[in-house]
């Protein structure tokens, strides 16, 4: 190599060390942002809403009131005075549940007031039409089935330490996910475990929703303690308590599983007035 080109040679070399050193001069000086790949495909899907405020909701076999609220973000006592459903609650499929001032009152709102005009109402009989039933044909009455209203057996039913605002440990394990405060992922604490392991109620209360039907949860179990608070279990391998059934803080209420996610952990969450908050705040400390 003569000497011109060894000269070249090292001038290119000194020019791409600079650009280099630009390059690395150009990234931001904070922490790097790691995603966690393990987690993405739960948690991208049981992204916490905001409340919404806007639209409607169509209710689907399956759901209740609780869920329905669990799912959009709100309280649930707030969610039935916005539709005018009063206890027990109860709600049927398609049957529009509205988060925003229901259309009635809408309109009723932006109508301007007008001088009462009076109308004589037709009179409408409430009783269904009755039919003529040929005398030499009576009438055959069906009786509906009868439908066993007998709970499941009681789970057991453990000795647990409750903390001073009377919450108890779902679940024995290594805590692998903590909650999150910035709207973005984990609304509640993840605990490990091995796959059947018990799954406990947190605190006295009765179960409002047991199934399947919120994506990214899995099987899911939530609880009802009172008027403000409610807690949810999720990815659980099997449930073993039904809607409306009374449980105690310690009682087995599902097995831990894997459904809705990658690995066999308990997702937990306490909501506060259908707002998650962080459950170590209320659980014992370990």
């Amino acid at each position: 190599m003569s000497l011109t080109q060894q000269r070249k040679h090292h001038a290119l070399g000194a020019v791409f060390f600079a650009a280099l050193l630009a390059g690395c001069a150009s990234k931001p000086s904070g922490p790097v942002q790691v995603v966690d790949r393990t987690q993405s495909g739960t948690q991208a899907q049981r992204q916490y809403q905001q409340q919404v405020t806007s639209g409607q909701y169509r209710v689907q076999r399956g759901d209740t009131l609780y869920s329905i609220a669990f799912r959009f973000g709100w309280d649930w006592k707030a969610l039935a005075a916005r539709n005018n459903i009063s206890a027990p609650y109860v709600i049927r499929p398609g049957q529009a549940i509205h988060f925003g001032m229901p259309p009635s009152s809408a309109s009723a709102a932006v109508q301007p007031t007008r001088p009462a005009t009076p109308v004589t109402a037709p009179v409408v009989s409430s009783r269904p039409p009755v039919q003529s039933v040929p005398a030499t044909k009576p009438a055959t009455v069906s009786k509906a089935p009868v439908v066993s209203s007998t709970p499941p057996a009681p789970g057991k039913v453990e000795s647990v330490t409750r903390s001073s605002k009377g919450w108890a440990w779902p679940s024995s394990g290594v805590l692998i996910g903590k909650f999150s405060s910035n709207g973005s992922l984990n609304k509640g604490i993840d605990i490990a475990g091995n796959l059947g392991q018990p799954v406990l109620a947190a605190s006295d209360g009765t179960v409002v929703y047991a199934g399947s039907g919120l994506r990214g949860y899995g099987e899911l179990v939530i609880i009802k303690h009172s008027d403000t608070y409610v807690s949810a279990y999720g990815h659980n391998r099997r449930l073993l308590v039904r809607e409306g059934q009374q449980v105690k803080v310690g009682q087995h209420i599902a097995e831990m599983g894997s459904t809705g996610t990658d690995r066999v952990k308990l997702h937990f969450e306490i909501r506060r007035q259908g707002k998650p908050v962080d459950p170590l705040q209320y659980l014992p400390r370990r």
